[in-house]
């Protein structure tokens, strides 16, 4: 059997690593490889800017490097941060969680959305998937404007995405992807509340990687 699939919370919010935790316990099936989830201790609080998520790269890596043991990577931070790197010193398999979760929304629909954490974030988003070249099926991005803490624990979080989400449907988008690892806990209810697919990135990212990995058991 492969190694464990090791999902990394690149914050430092413990209340997010367990919202993913909890997102992720149906995946916990018999015969399948193992998932481990880990917050890095060196990160911000919460990813919310480019120098928030720069600043993430050489922990990630030495994380990376540190977990012979693994076998598979999950980053679970949306606009991917030190995916490039990790790739670069591991032969394990990588997934950072917009990359997956894009994919899996394209394989859906026809049209996608996304739904930030703030402002400031949609640039850093929109760098990937125009790298990605999909930014031609993308109906919009909006945000929330709230912190990753709040996303994770707000009492309003759900009500907000379900607004968003609203939006974003109105525009043309047939699936919607959440854009932050916080929200990983509500994403059946907004599904169940908008009527149409919601993915949830981290999620994704684990369900390629299980694909892979038992492709080559």
């Amino acid at each position: 059997m492969n190694g464990p699939i090791v999902v990394i919370n690149p914050n430092s919010n413990e209340l997010v690593t367990d919202g993913i935790r909890d997102a992720l316990k149906e995946f916990n099936l018999p015969k399948s490889p193992s998932i481990e989830c880990v917050t890095l201790k060196e990160g911000p609080f919460g990813i919310e800017s480019q120098l928030d998520s720069d600043s993430v790269i050489i922990p990630l890596v030495n994380l990376v490097q540190s977990r012979t043991d693994a076998g598979a990577f999950v980053i679970a931070c949306y606009s991917d941060p030190g995916l490039h790197a990790c790739r670069s010193i591991t032969k394990k398999p990588v997934f950072g969680i917009q990359e997956s979760g894009v994919l899996s929304a394209l394989a859906r629909a026809d049209r996608f959305g996304v739904i930030a954490i703030s402002d400031a974030s949609i640039q850093r988003h929109w760098r990937v998937m125009a790298r990605m070249q999909v930014l031609d099926r993308l109906a919009g991005e909006l945000p929330l404007n709230m912190s990753v803490d709040e996303s994770a624990r707000g009492t309003k979080t759900l009500e907000k995405l379900v607004n968003v989400g609203g939006l974003l449907k109105k525009q043309g988008a047939d699936v919607l992807v959440l854009g932050c690892a916080g929200m990983a806990t509500h994403r059946k209810k907004v599904e169940e509340a908008l009527g149409i697919p919601v993915i949830d990135p981290t999620q994704a990212a684990v369900a390629l990687a299980m694909g892979v990995l038992l492709s080559n058991a």
